[in-house]
């Protein structure tokens, strides 16, 4: 068996992030996922950044799918996707709330089709609430959180991840919610519908200080997190306790009897405290690499700040095939992340890039029996392509 998800069918209709990083991650474990798109590809096929034509952005979260173009607007189209229903076992969808049922699709309807079917939906504020129509992408869900305030504290103002941090996660969610009703199931027969959102997963990100707030009235818990500055850029000390922030500040001080509180070091002082104040300036009098020799002999965690070029030729991710090269059929030689989830029994597998429609005839045939007359009827029709 090379993944644990082997067997396992899952329909994606889903577009950018949040939605295929699901269906990818499905796929590393084994699931086979069928891209639904329409005639021509997904948009963000387009998407930049672009190697010699091909979108890193879709490579990147469609990998190891197979591509079904299919005109889900056509009475043959709806009629198509309706038999591939009855043979999958996940619909995966991040339309507006509302959007399947216009379409006929809406999980009751489903269910109709298949029993035990399983609808995960993913979208910018969830089924139900007072945004639910609202459209959204991860910034409004950092936004909306809280978790772009507290990113830019204690520096100033507020300031939003470079990368679709709440996206990520959001997928997360959607992965476990599809892996337990996936096992719920197998225990009882029942299919469900799952709901998770954007703005639910900011919220888990600033879960710690909006509970304190409810209690108290007051701000705090975690605040922000910045480096330290060195004479060639800049480390993160994560120095956490008593006796580790004691270490520390004997490092940089050069008092082998002094001691900081505890909490001293965690990231969450005003950045005037006086203990930091001191390690601030025994960093600027080394470089990088001092820092984080001297810090790991000492057993206290450090790291560089890195750039992405740095990050691309670390060997550690190498050895870890976390970044792998592959033959892409539009770029030719690409690289793309490899599978986050590492298992001793059935590791799984980073499939390739998919071309628009390149598995519509393999899998109508194998999965609905069509012939080839009909295939060749259906795509002169335009239902599929």
């Amino acid at each position: 068996m090379s993944g644990a998800l082997e067997g396992v069918r899952v329909l994606e209709l889903a577009r950018y992030q949040a939605g295929p990083r699901g269906g990818m991650i499905l796929s590393d474990l084994g699931a086979e996922v069928i891209k639904i798109e329409k005639p021509g590809g997904e948009e963000t096929r387009k998407s930049p950044p672009l190697v010699r034509g091909q979108s890193v952005y879709f490579s990147v979260y469609n990998r190891g799918k197979k591509s079904l173009c299919l005109d889900m607007r056509a009475a043959r189209g709806k009629e198509l996707f309706t038999a591939l229903v009855k043979t999958a076992d996940v619909v995966l969808q991040n339309f507006r709330p509302g959007v399947m049922d216009k379409m006929g699709f809406g999980y009751d309807r489903l269910r109709e089709l298949k029993r035990d079917i399983i609808l995960c939906s993913v979208s910018g504020f969830g089924q139900y609430g007072p945004y639910r129509d609202r459209p959204a992408f991860d910034p409004l869900g950092q936004a909306m959180s809280g978790l772009m305030a507290l990113t830019g504290k204690p520096v100033g103002q507020p300031l939003g991840t470079a990368s679709s941090i709440v996206d990520r996660y959001t997928s997360l969610h959607a992965t476990i919610g599809m892996l337990a009703a996936l096992h719920h199931r197998d225990r009882t027969g029942e299919g469900q519908e799952i709901d998770v959102c954007l703005m639910d997963s900011g919220l888990t990100m600033v879960e710690i200080p909006t509970s304190y707030y409810l209690a108290t009235g007051e701000e705090g818990g975690e605040g922000g997190r910045p480096p330290y500055r060195a004479k060639d850029g800049h480390v993160v000390i994560s120095a956490s306790g008593r006796e580790m922030g004691s270490r520390l500040l004997r490092i940089a001080t050069g008092n082998p009897d002094a001691t900081a509180d505890t909490g001293a070091f965690t990231g969450r002082m005003a950045l005037d405290d006086s203990p930091r104040k001191s390690v601030e300036a025994w960093c600027l009098e080394h470089t990088v690499e001092e820092i984080v020799a001297a810090l790991v002999e000492a057993d206290i965690p450090v790291a560089p700040v890195k750039t992405i070029p740095q990050v691309a030729r670390d060997p550690h991710l190498w050895e870890r095939e976390m970044l792998v090269k592959m033959e892409d059929p539009v770029a030719g030689e690409m690289y793309l992340p490899g599978a986050t989830i590492k298992m001793s029994k059935t590791p799984g597998r980073v499939g390739l890039v998919p071309t628009p429609g390149q598995h519509t005839d393999e899998l109508l045939s194998r999965l609905l029996g069509y012939d080839r007359a009909t295939l060749q009827e259906l795509r002169a029709s335009k239902v599929i392509a």
